[in-house]
């Protein structure tokens, strides 16, 4: 069966307080000592903790890895403030009451939860077939290491947690955090678990759950992040191995009726014809006036994410990628807003998810794509250029082909990784990884104090203390919530 995310396990807490975090109607979710005794109710559990992303990415989880990176920024409306926090994370003037940092916290922290629910309860649980139980738990700790790995980046130390949270209490032991060496250990750990046992594939019926490519791919990511660069080249250098290939066209990476393709490693999955299952991602990025014209309906759309006039001119010319990734929404409303000035009057929004028809309002059908085959290769030849080992032209001219774009070659190991680097935003562009990108590299404070002067540059609106990037802004702040309630140290500098 296709992946129904049924969020019914313990799980559904909100860790926003260790005072609420079991505060939750029995009613609304499996708990309790009874729940977990078949295959078939761990099979919806660990269903449920795959639903969590769905929300996680329609949320504005997009604000925190892509708007506080040079990818994107938003319309500004005078008249509608009600993204006001959303717009303090672009312009490096967060705080710690900030919502939008809040639910990713909860979010990620509920992944976390429902995750270790299932670790802690499964192994009293008898299956027909130990090989089941075995994949069922390196699926979960796979999506586990997805939130940990999300955590460590955006927060640093942080509280970790590998086991069921029974009681207030154990929620968050006097607000302990754990260094970003031990929560990166265990990150590691359950990656490398995960790949020895989850599967290349599955059926089609169940196309969309963690695979090995998966495993393997997030924890070259790691291993990248973590400057552990030969280890990058062992892990990546399988996926190749695995039957990956890059689709001849690009933007079939993302439209719905190609969704879990060739090239696809992970992707959230989404279906706009079930309640509740559905994308919304157009209605969050397209233009504010582009309604109608965009998606048949009246009204407004959110107008965050909106591509930077820094991303749109850092494709080449000839790049086929640019027209499949930035539209431009040509409309006469668009004089009310200095945002379309730099666009000869247009306004520019995400295309990656935009595929009309829309018969719903609300509602759309891509799914959102975590890694695909071609960010691998990147990632594989900005390994191999670091080790000096193999040889990454063959990976990176790979995806230029694809876009149209000449080979490379015999570049210096500093102007090539410059070149990977370049790649590696474009190719990925809009696809939460920027900010990421960003700091792995060392380039977050370099860029983005660029960055912010070019735009202040162009947007009068703006203020002196707009992109005044300090080295504490490259974590977040801890959410004051969680400060006041569970005790957890804030983060230096806020």
């Amino acid at each position: 069966m296709k992946i129904k995310y049924i969020i019914l396990s313990l799980g559904i807490w909100s860790l926003t307080s260790c005072n609420h975090l079991l505060e939750v109607d029995p009613y609304t979710f499996s708990s309790g000592n009874t729940y977990y005794e078949n295959e078939a109710q761990v099979l919806r559990a660990v269903n449920g903790v795959y639903g969590r992303l769905q929300g996680l990415h329609t949320s504005d989880f997009y604000a925190l890895t892509e708007m506080r990176a040079d990818n994107t920024n938003y319309q500004y409306s005078e008249s509608d403030r009600g993204a006001q926090q959303r717009e303090e994370i672009d312009e490096f003037l967060i705080t710690s009451s900030n919502n939008f940092v809040n639910t990713a916290w909860a979010n990620l922290y509920g992944i976390v939860a429902q995750a270790n629910v299932i670790l802690t309860r499964i192994d009293n649980v008898t299956f027909s077939d130990d090989k089941l139980k075995d994949r069922y738990v390196a699926e979960v700790k796979f999506l586990r290491s997805f939130a940990y790995f999300h955590l460590v980046r955006l927060f640093g130390e942080i509280p970790l947690h590998t086991v069921e949270v029974t009681s207030p209490q154990g929620a968050f032991t006097d607000g302990k955090k754990s260094s970003v060496d031990e929560v990166y250990n265990v990150i590691i750990e359950d990656l490398k678990r995960a790949a020895d046992v989850l599967p290349k594939e599955y059926p089609t019926a169940e196309v969309g759950r963690a695979t090995r490519g998966a495993a393997l791919t997030m924890l070259g990511d790691v291993y990248l992040t973590r400057k552990q660069f030969p280890d990058a080249v062992t892990v990546l250098k399988e996926v190749p191995l695995l039957g990956y290939s890059l689709m001849s066209n690009y933007g079939d990476c993302f439209d719905p009726s190609t969704k879990n393709n060739a090239e696809s490693i992970f992707e959230v999955q989404y279906d706009h014809s079930i309640e509740g299952e559905n994308s919304n991602f157009i209605y969050m990025f397209g233009p504010r006036d582009a309604r109608v014209k965009l998606v048949g309906f009246t009204g407004t759309l959110g107008a965050s994410n909106i591509p930077t006039p820094s991303i749109y001119n850092a494709y080449e010319p000839g790049d086929k990628r640019k027209d499949h990734s930035i539209a431009l929404f040509d409309d006469a409303t668009n004089s009310k807003y200095p945002e379309a000035i730099a666009f000869g009057g247009k306004m520019p929004y995400i295309k990656k998810f935009y595929h009309p028809p829309y018969p719903e309002n609300g509602r759309s059908n891509e799914n959102w794509p975590v890694y695909r085959y071609g960010h691998v290769l990147l990632m594989l030849a900005e390994a191999y250029n670091e080790t000096g080992s193999g040889d990454p032209y063959i990976h990176l001219n790979a995806v230029r082909a694809r876009a149209g774009l000449t080979a490379l070659s015999g570049l210096s190991q500093a102007t090539l990784r410059e070149a990977i680097a370049n790649e590696q935003r474009v190719e990925v562009a809009f696809e939460n990884q920027r900010w990421y990108q960003l700091l792995r590299t060392g380039k977050a404070i370099e860029v983005m104090k660029a960055h912010g002067e070019a735009e202040k540059n162009r947007l009068t609106r703006l203020s002196s203390a707009s992109y005044n990037v300090q080295e504490y802004m490259l974590l977040y702040p801890i959410p004051n919530r969680e400060i006041q309630l569970n005790g957890i140290s804030q983060n230096p500098g806020y």
